[in-house]
């Protein structure tokens, strides 16, 4: 990746930022957290890595995103309207009657995949399409982008264990590793390790990366699957909030708190 593309995707993740502390500010809605922390892996893969078209989104060539962690759906909102899917304005109706709902739902919006909601499905739906389309001889690929707290359900392993077993090489998980959820720290309310070997001994082949470093993201996305017959995860090392407000910045408050005017505009600032 040389730099002026580089320097590119990281105006993007900053804009977007901008865009889902907007919304939690506007709509005084929690779960800013999450959203903040996944953003520059969905830059990369929006901007650099998946085969798409704003202007065809339901082309049946196209990769799909499948976006499992619903409720930290701002962060997707935001991406898609950066990425051109749909004018930025459309963002302001965020939790409005008849506005963005606060989990997606599918078609409400171009580049909204599925109806999500209920922590755990995601993996489970993205491994029946990545089935099909390997049965169908498709091209296409299914990333699908998990938080580390839902991998607490077991509806996830049963998906991995599916995918491994089914040697779905057209199918990339990428897991939020932020190590926070609702309640606590992931280690102490359900702990995951040794996380990328259990992914392996599920028959997945593994890359862990810093999930907010761009180029190392890129670098480790490039090439897909990272094995040859089978299904991919990139384990991703992530900070909640990261950019956001500085004292919710890892911590539980910033599952729940929105910024307040102060914190908001001094957020803004910054990210510009």
């Amino acid at each position: 990746m040389n730099n002026n593309h580089l320097k590119t995707l990281e105006r993007h993740a900053d804009n977007i930022r901008k865009d889902i502390i907007t919304m939690a500010y506007n709509a005084r809605s929690a779960h800013s957290g999450g959203s903040l922390s996944c953003v520059d892996l969905l830059t990369v893969l929006y901007f650099s890595v998946m085969k798409i078209n704003p202007k065809k989104p339901f082309d049946e060539n196209r990769d799909r995103f499948l976006f499992s962690k619903a409720h930290d759906i701002k962060a997707l909102y935001s991406v898609l309207a950066q990425r051109g899917y749909f004018k930025k304005v459309i963002l302001e109706s965020y939790e409005k009657n008849e506005g963005l709902p606060g989990h997606p739902t599918i078609r409400i919006l171009p580049g909204v995949e599925i109806t999500a909601g209920s922590l755990g499905h995601g993996l489970s739906i993205g491994a029946g399409m990545s089935y099909v389309g390997k049965l169908e001889n498709k091209k296409h690929r299914v990333f699908v982008m998990l938080s580390d707290g839902e991998c607490d359900e077991g509806s996830v392993w049963e998906a991995m264990l599916f995918a491994g077993h089914h040697k779905l090489s057209n199918l990339i998980a990428i897991v939020d590793y932020n190590k926070l959820q609702s309640f606590g720290r992931t280690s102490e309310i359900l702990d995951l390790e040794p996380f990328a070997k259990k992914w392996e001994a599920f028959g997945w082949s593994v890359k862990e990366v810093n999930g907010h470093n761009i180029s190392k993201i890129y670098t480790a996305l490039k090439k897909i699957p990272f094995v040859e017959n089978k299904p991919s995860v990139l384990i991703a090392h992530t900070i909640k909030g990261y950019k956001g407000v500085p004292k919710y910045v890892d911590t539980v408050a910033s599952h729940y708190k929105p910024p307040t005017e102060e914190e908001y505009r001094d957020a803004i600032k910054k990210l510009s």
